[in-house]
C-alpha cells in the first residue's frame, strides 16, 4: 500500500490544495484520485491566479465570455466555478459514498465582503446554487467580522469552509459559530446535517519566529498550535453541546489542517504530514508536498493525541522565548486577511488584463 492509502487508512482524508485546468485535462487530478487516495481539493485566489496568468489555457473561455461579463469578478466566478464543478464531478462518487463526509471541493467568496454579514451571505449561496453541486464548500474567514456569517450560512444551509484560522481560541469560535447555526436549524425544524470545515493554518507559525527563537524551537511551534486545537476540537466534539446536536441529526465540523507544505528548505519536506496525522481530520496539501509523501512518507504508528501531547511544554518555551502566542495568532489572522485582500486584487487585475488583452486582438 502506498504511503498515501496508509494515511487514509488511518483516518484521515488527503485534500490537494490545487486547482488547475491543466490538472483536469491531463487527467493529473484523476490519477491523484485512483493512486494517491486524494478525496477532495481546496482553492482560493493565488491559486486561481497563477493558472490564469501562466496558462493560455483560459483564453478561449475568456474570449467567449468577456464580452458578456459586467466585471472581472463576475468573468472569474465563470471560470472557477467551470473548474471546480468538474473537479466535485469526479469527487462526488466518493461524496456519494462516505454519504457527504468527504469528496468535497471549495470555492472562496470575494474578502472584500470581509465586513459586510449579507453580502458574504448572498455571495455564499449565489455561487453554491450556481455550481449546483451539492459537494462545494464555500470558504469564508474565520475572522471576528467572518463569524457571523459563518453563523448565518450554515443556518440556510450552505456549507462553509472556515479559513484563516491560526489559534485554538481561534478555531473555537468558529466552532460555536458553526453550531449556533446548527442549532438554529434545529430549532427551526431544519436539517442539521450541513457540513462544514474548520481550517486551520500551521506552517505560518514557523515562518513567522524563523530566526527569532533558539535552534532547538525550530520549526516546532506550528506543530504546538496544532495539537492545541487538536485537543479543543476533541473536545468539541465529545461536549454535551455538540452530542445534543449529533442527536438531531447534525454532523461534525472536522478539523483541516492547511499550509502544510514546509517552508524551510533544511527541514524534512513531509514535516507537517507526518506530524499531524490523526483521524477525522484532513490534511489538503500542495502537490509537491503530496508527491513527497507519496514518495517517502511515513505513518506514525500512534497518531496524533487527543490529550494535547507536549504541546502546552513546547509553547511555554515560545514564551520564553519571547514570543506571545495570542498575539502573534492574531497578527497572523490580521496579515493573512490582509494577504487574501492582495491576492485577489491581483486575480482580479489579471482577469481584467487578460479579457481586455483577447477582446482587443478579436
Amino acid at each position: 500500500m502506498t504511503p498515501t492509502g496508509r494515511l487514509h487508512d488511518l483516518g484521515q482524508s488527503l485534500w490537494l490544495d490545487n486547482i488547475t485546468r491543466e490538472l483536469l485535462n491531463s487527467g493529473t487530478l484523476k490519477r491523484y484520485i485512483d493512486e494517491l487516495s486524494v478525496t477532495g481539493l481546496t482553492s482560493n485566489p493565488t491559486i486561481f491566479d497563477h493558472a490564469f496568468r501562466n496558462s493560455s489555457i483560459y483564453d478561449d473561455d475568456i474570449s467567449r465570455t468577456a464580452t458578456s461579463a459586467t466585471s472581472a469578478e463576475q468573468l472569474f466566478f465563470e471560470l472557477a466555478l467551470a473548474d471546480l464543478i468538474r473537479a466535485a464531478e469526479l469527487f462526488r462518487p466518493i461524496h456519494s459514498r462516505t454519504d457527504g463526509v468527504d469528496g468535497w471541493v471549495s470555492l472562496e467568496v470575494s474578502p472584500l465582503l470581509a465586513h459586510d454579514t449579507d453580502s458574504t451571505l448572498a455571495a455564499a449561496r449565489d455561487l453554491h446554487e450556481r455550481a449546483g453541486q451539492p459537494n462545494l464548500f464555500i470558504k469564508i474567514p474565520g475572522t471576528p467580522e467572518g463569524l457571523p456569517a459563518i453563523e448565518a450560512a450554515i443556518f440556510a444551509g450552505v456549507p462553509v469552509n472556515v479559513t484563516l484560522l491560526f489559534s485554538r481560541e481561534q478555531y473555537a469560535a468558529a466552532a460555536a459559530a458553526y453550531l449556533r447555526g446548527v442549532e438554529r436549524r434545529i430549532a427551526a425544524r431544519l436539517n442539521p446535517a450541513v457540513a462544514s470545515v474548520a481550517s486551520l493554518f500551521v506552517s505560518r507559525w514557523d515562518v513567522a519566529v524563523s530566526r527569532k527563537v533558539p535552534p532547538d524551537l525550530t520549526n516546532r511551534l506550528g506543530i504546538a498550535v496544532a495539537q492545541r486545537v487538536y485537543q479543543a476540537y476533541t473536545e468539541m466534539l465529545a461536549s454535551a453541546r455538540f452530542q445534543r446536536a449529533a442527536n438531531a441529526g447534525a454532523r461534525a465540523q472536522r478539523l483541516l489542517w492547511a499550509s502544510t507544505g514546509t517552508k524551510d528548505a533544511t527541514a524534512s519536506d513531509i514535516l507537517y504530514v507526518k506530524a499531524l496525522a490523526a483521524p477525522l481530520t484532513i490534511n489538503t496539501m500542495p502537490e509537491a508536498t503530496l508527491s513527497a509523501f507519496d514518495d517517502h512518507g511515513e505513518v506514525n504508528a500512534v497518531p496524533l493525541a487527543p490529550d494535547g501531547g507536549d504541546s502546552e511544554t513546547v509553547l511555554a518555551s515560545f514564551a520564553k522565548a519571547g514570543i506571545d502566542i495570542d498575539a502573534l495568532a492574531a497578527q497572523l489572522q490580521d496579515e493573512g486577511a490582509a494577504s487574501f485582500v492582495k491576492s485577489w486584487n491581483d486575480l482580479m487585475a489579471c482577469v481584467h488584463a487578460k479579457s481586455t488583452a483577447i477582446r482587443q486582438a478579436s
